[in-house]
């Protein structure tokens, strides 16, 4: 495979549809409304038995920083030991020191857990590179710890806004590190970052709205977050992961 279609998701549907669009893999995730957080182990072995391609599981155990408690460290530890025992192709991980640099140690014992139990588990580094200190040291050290892959909109709220430093990012990456462009990616944006910055990855969830199938609503009465709709549901779209993969078809096959 020449480029890599990874498609976020956090449902079984989602994953379906993903799949049958054309994506290459998935992040599996929980909450995607809110960046997404560690899926259910329960909705992972079901992602298993319904599709085929490798998954990859977002290791994250709450919405917000990068700065974690030691109790939430040791949550993240055995997520990744679980995950990796359980057929994941690779953990996607992230954590920070108070300065905003990649804590280098935390990562180091859950790459080592993860390769604990599966010595192939590939490690992705998600998009806590984007709100670090200094993304050049970040990639350093990404290297130095055996990171397969950074996430990353090229720390801007767009992959679009972020193309100059991308552009860098891959320069610098070379062969060690798949640079794996994410945040607002769609089949056009992909047509136009391609030959701006020589990257082959791309994220993208692909997400469209569908309003909920309940005629019997009770408004006023929020569930979570304020402004996030109890009567709004996401799922991937099976014709945008589609219309990317042809963008990625047409563009490798010279």
């Amino acid at each position: 495979m020449k480029f890599v279609l990874e498609a976020c998701v956090d449902s079984v549907e989602s994953a379906r549809a993903a799949q049958a669009g054309g994506a290459t893999r998935f992040e599996l995730c929980g909450n995607l409304i809110i960046g997404g957080t560690t899926p259910d182990p329960f909705l992972f072995s079901r992602v298993q038995e319904c599709c085929t391609l490798p998954i990859h599981v977002l290791i994250r155990p709450r919405f917000g920083d990068f700065l974690y408690t030691d109790e939430e460290f040791m949550l993240m530890e055995q997520q990744v030991s679980w995950f990796a025992a359980h057929g994941a192709r690779a953990v996607v991980i992230g954590m920070l020191t108070p300065n905003g640099a990649l804590d280098r140690d935390s990562m180091a014992r859950l790459i080592e857990a993860a390769r604990a139990q599966n010595p192939d588990c590939k490690i992705t580094l998600h998009r806590a590179f984007d709100v670090c200190r200094d993304p050049f040291t970040a990639l350093k050290t990404a290297k130095k710890l055996g990171v397969n892959t950074i996430l990353t909109s090229g720390q801007a709220a767009s992959c679009v806004q972020g193309a100059p430093l991308l552009t860098e990012l891959v320069h610098r990456a070379g062969d060690t590190v798949e640079i794996l462009i994410g945040a607002g990616v769609n089949a056009a944006v992909i047509g136009d970052l391609l030959p701006v910055t020589g990257a082959h990855a791309f994220h993208m969830s692909g997400k469209r709205t569908l309003d909920s199938q309940m005629t019997y609503r009770r408004e006023g009465v929020p569930m979570g977050l304020p402004g996030i709709s109890e009567f709004e549901i996401w799922r991937t779209d099976a014709q945008a992961i589609a219309q990317a993969r042809q963008v990625l078809d047409t563009y490798f096959a010279g």
